[in-house]
């Protein structure tokens, strides 16, 4: 009982050092599952070469310890979980949140206020804005935005509505008025953060770099330009697709009969994409539509709803994704990951990037079988700039409990597939 009180303080201190109990975390469960896993796998690491050296006795069985790691994973993240959904719809969320003011509106801060909107763990609560001195508008702010009075007013403000973080949207302030309003949040204890509005993209591999002694912001790496984590999910992806290949062969073989059966002609479906850095390959399909299909694929860029060239045994099998379990083979190739951005047929891909920034950035990354766009709903005849957007949070947030996160969810969600 002695070594088992131990161990649990001491993963308990580890959870407290990666800021596990920070109350300004405690909505956010996504954060708290990452920390419960690095937490927990240093903690067994750390308590079993502790235990060698010291030589417990009675002695910990390594089973034990892995037992008890994957025990605690679980009860940690289950608790957290319930937490956070009762937390959620609880007034209590509200003074635990991130109380948020805007100063200045553009797209951009559009956009964030959308997703804290849709933020189900209330981590940070929008209270208002106000226009910048310089303010030109690009949007209007929601209605569910107040405008809370004008730049002069900003410090009484942060006291009035309990403001803790301050954004800057407008990067067109002068440089005085942006000194005067970080030193204003630092002189009242309140974050200050600007939105790069010069930096769209890759905005997680902006790092301050120092040449010759001069710190300079620019663009490094992403998580999977290191050969380390690239390795790592090339591993993940060879023993995921083994296993996909095998348990979905018998569902291939059932589908192949029925696609026979509707419609005559060939089963599997092959269609050059891109890969990483614009690598044409071929992906293979189970067939979902009648022969030659593809002769007008140029005319739409992506499968419309009720197509007509849609096979019956085709629309069921979009509906369930069964028509990609092939590509578990392209998978296995190294063409591609089991996650990453959608690939685009190379004539559209051709196109899009000319039209849509940042569109080539998901080259920067292996297609996936399944994506985070995808499992947000973003397929089909969707917004192309949105799924844009999460194709880039993926490649900049990276991680390979992200990529677990998003093939559980692939399982879960089908929305717009067709």
């Amino acid at each position: 009982l002695g070594l088992i009180g131990l161990g649990s303080l001491f993963l308990v201190l580890t959870f407290g050092y990666l800021q596990m109990y920070n109350p300004r975390r405690i909505p956010d469960f996504r954060t708290a599952a990452v920390i419960v896993l690095k937490g927990t796998a240093f903690w067994m690491l750390a308590f079993l070469s502790l235990s060698l050296v010291l030589r417990f006795e009675p002695k910990i069985s390594r089973i034990y310890m892995l037992t008890s790691a994957v025990a605690a994973i679980a009860a940690a993240l289950t608790w957290r979980w319930l937490y956070s959904w009762w937390l959620g719809t609880s007034p209590l969320a509200q003074s635990l949140s991130k109380r948020v003011l805007f100063v200045g509106w553009t797209q951009e801060a559009d956009r964030i206020t959308e997703r804290l909107t849709r933020d189900r763990s209330m981590a940070h609560v929008v209270a208002g804005w106000v226009p910048a001195a310089s303010d030109h508008l690009d949007c209007s702010p929601p209605a569910h935005v107040p405008e809370l009075g004008d730049a002069s007013q900003i410090e009484r403000l942060l006291g009035e509505h309990e403001i803790t973080t301050v954004i800057l949207a407008d990067p067109r302030l002068p440089y005085e008025e942006i000194v005067r309003l970080a030193n204003l949040c630092e002189k009242h204890l309140v974050e200050f953060k600007i939105i790069p509005s010069f930096f769209q993209i890759l905005l997680s591999g902006l790092r301050l770099d120092p040449i010759s002694g001069v710190p300079l912001l620019g663009v490094t790496e992403l998580p999977l330009n290191r050969l380390s984590n690239r390795l790592l999910k090339r591993m993940v992806d060879i023993l995921g697709s083994i296993v996909g290949l095998t348990l979905s062969a018998p569902i291939m073989a059932v589908c192949g009969v029925l696609i026979r059966l509707e419609s005559p002609g060939p089963i599997f479906f092959a269609q050059e994409r891109l890969g990483r850095n614009g690598r044409p390959f071929k992906m293979y399909k189970l067939r979902t539509m009648v022969p030659n299909a593809g002769d007008t694929d140029h005319i739409h860029q992506s499968t419309q709803r009720e197509d007509p060239r849609l096979l019956r045994v085709g629309r069921f099998m979009r509906r369930w994704n069964l028509d990609e379990v092939p590509q578990f083979w392209n998978v296995l190739k190294g063409d591609m990951s089991l996650v990453g951005p959608r690939p685009e047929r190379t004539y559209h891909s051709f196109k899009l990037r000319e039209v849509i920034p940042h569109y080539a950035a998901r080259l920067a990354s292996k297609p996936g079988l399944t994506g985070w766009a995808q499992v947000n709903g973003l397929r089909g005849d969707t917004s192309l700039e949105e799924r844009v957007r999460y194709d880039l949070h993926y490649l900049e947030n990276w991680s390979l409990w992200f990529d677990f996160q998003t093939m559980f969810l692939t399982f879960l969600r089908r929305d717009n597939a067709y």
